[in-house]
């Protein structure tokens, strides 16, 4: 595609969830005007946008039809339609086809599947328009339907939900593809050369697993509001699963409580914990009330006042001299504390107090490593 140019796109299936997620892509792009066709769309509305498309993603198809002659018509024959209209019209845009894995095998779908493939191959040797095969695997993502042929849609949406899921075999494997790698992949071919003949594309990356240890994790994510355990984000298995699961909650279900605990010195939460990073905790103390006076041997902590006035002080075990750093909320100053020291933190204003605390590791209360000291004993030096 030369810089500068509006390119004129045509989705089929453009409310189903590949298509979704693709058009959403496309409408972010300056440089692209966006068609869509979907089955509430007439013929003559198909016509229209086919003579004039420079390229289309053919998304469309039939997945689980009440007749099983539906495969062969909505999928092959579909395809074959689009071709014989484009001939008609003698065009030749660059034709991205979403195809599956089970073209390889010899069951309905498989074969409606093959048939739209051999059609577009067909096509474009006849007229030398450029044709793009994309045989996915299992996608999952945003926007996908439950309960239908995708069985991530399913366990996360009736896991978000409170509805019970069956897992018939636990060890059954199954080749997961994300929806951003297929939208990333297809909108790449925007920019690609539209080499005349029709080729397969790439196989996407993808993630192994069994159907049991799916369920588990995303169980793992629906517990997470009452353990505030957080996953390793750093695999982007984890990434791309969460955010699919949270696209299932109910507009109701945004929102959570935490559990806080209060005493005479106002109420602390813990927020999130991470078997990786640690745990987030947040505090609301009032005026004049102090927490702390500990000290730890290894656990590292951060402290930051993110509302109101406070002094964090310190004092090295065994030595006299007491640290002080006044912190505000105006100042999103962090303050970390060492080992080795006991420290507290101070509420010296007029209002409550609020502070953002993290600390290395979960707390454990049979190995807390946490000592009471209290910090002032001695004189103080300000830093």
């Amino acid at each position: 595609m030369r810089q500068g140019q509006v390119v004129e796109v045509l989705v089929t299936g453009a409310n189903e969830f590949i298509g979704r997620n693709v058009c959403a892509a496309l409408h972010r792009r300056k440089d692209v005007r966006l068609r869509g066709h979907d089955l509430d769309d007439t013929a003559e509305e198909l016509d229209a946008t086919l003579q004039t498309a420079d390229v289309v993603f053919h998304l469309a198809g039939v997945h689980r039809p009440r007749l099983v002659e539906e495969f062969e018509t909505g999928n092959a024959g579909f395809t074959r339609e689009i071709c014989r209209r484009l001939e008609g019209f003698a065009r030749t845009p660059k034709i991205v086809l979403s195809s599956s894995i089970q073209a390889e095998l010899d069951n309905p779908y498989g074969a409606s599947k093959r048939g739209a493939e051999q059609a577009l191959r067909q096509f474009c040797e006849r007229t030398g328009a450029a044709g793009v095969i994309h045989r996915l695997k299992n996608e999952f993502g945003k926007w996908c339907r439950p309960n239908y042929n995708s069985v991530t849609a399913t366990f996360c949406h009736n896991t978000a939900n409170g509805l019970p899921i069956q897992v018939s075999d636990p060890a059954h494997e199954v080749d997961l593809v994300y929806i951003d790698d297929v939208v990333s992949a297809f909108l790449a071919e925007l920019d690609a050369p539209a080499e005349p003949g029709c080729r397969f594309a790439d196989p996407l990356p993808s993630h192994r697993i069994a159907l049991g240890e799916l369920a588990a994790r995303i169980e793992f994510f629906r517990d997470s509001r009452l353990t505030l355990l957080v996953p390793d984000f750093s695999d982007p298995f984890n990434r791309h699963l969460y955010a699919t699961y949270l696209s299932y909650l109910g507009c109701s279900d945004f929102a959570y409580q935490l559990n806080v605990k209060s005493d005479d010195r106002g109420v602390l939460a813990e927020f999130e914990k991470s078997s990786h990073s640690g745990q987030i905790f947040v505090s609301r103390t009032r005026p004049g009330a102090i927490r702390g006076d500990h000290y730890h041997d290894t656990k590292t902590e951060k402290f930051m006042v993110v509302e109101g006035e406070g002094i964090i002080r310190f004092r090295r075990i065994g030595a006299d001299r007491v640290i002080e750093y006044r912190v505000s909320g105006h100042q999103f100053r962090v303050v970390d504390i060492p080992p080795g020291y006991t420290h507290s933190i101070e509420n010296v204003g007029d209002t409550e107090m609020v502070t953002l605390f993290w600390a290395c590791e979960i707390f454990d209360s049979e190995r807390s490593d946490t000592h009471f000291e209290p910090v002032i004993h001695a004189t103080d030096e300000r830093v």
